[in-house]
């Protein structure tokens, strides 16, 4: 069976960030079967504005997400919540990458991951990107989910230092493998 690439995508830019740690920290938990690496930075996309767009075209940035995202069997997305809701930045960037001509999330398998210092995780920050990735025809996994609460308690210097997280997480990846081989047929 051939490895299966997958990108992550964090939805944070702070340095300390417990869902960017997260996201690292994926390819050692991984199975055999996939191959985890980090999408290119989303950090630099202006805002999204349609004229600008029309004017100037994609820039740069804009263009090597979404050309990375169409070049892997799967996406994770590991986003904080922000005032019960998306994270603006990340929000922006998929806006940007969903105006590309034959936008790269169109039945792409995308996981949902989220780590936040609250007791729910981020609960409901992953069901406003199920939204997202609704309209933009994905096929999100489903279960098991990934809400790392207490996030401050399960890592140290950037590290998942917590046992039973990291052991649902090789689950969930290992499920996700079994999904995006059934969803695509590799």
């Amino acid at each position: 069976m051939a490895q299966l690439k997958l990108i992550t995508i964090s939805g944070s830019l702070r340095k300390g960030s417990f869902n960017s740690a997260l996201a690292r920290t994926l390819p050692k938990l991984a199975p055999a079967g996939l191959s985890i690496s980090e999408a290119p930075s989303w950090a630099s996309f202006p805002i999204y504005n349609a004229d600008d767009q029309g004017a100037s075209g994609f820039p740069a940035p804009v263009k090597a997400l979404s050309d990375a995202i169409a070049a892997v069997d799967g996406v994770v997305i590991v986003s904080p919540e922000y005032n019960y809701g998306l994270p603006g930045g990340l929000k922006n960037a998929i806006d940007w990458v969903s105006r590309i001509d034959n936008q790269p999330f169109k039945d792409k398998p995308v996981s949902i991951m989220s780590a936040t210092g609250g007791p729910l995780g981020g609960s409901r920050v992953q069901y406003q990107w199920r939204q997202v990735m609704v309209f933009l025809e994905a096929h999100t996994f489903n279960k098991p989910e990934i809400f790392v609460g207490g996030a401050h308690t399960k890592f140290e210097n950037g590290e998942l230092k917590d046992q039973p997280t990291a052991d649902f997480i090789k689950q969930h990846l290992g499920a996700f493998e079994a999904y995006i081989r059934k969803v695509s047929g590799k």
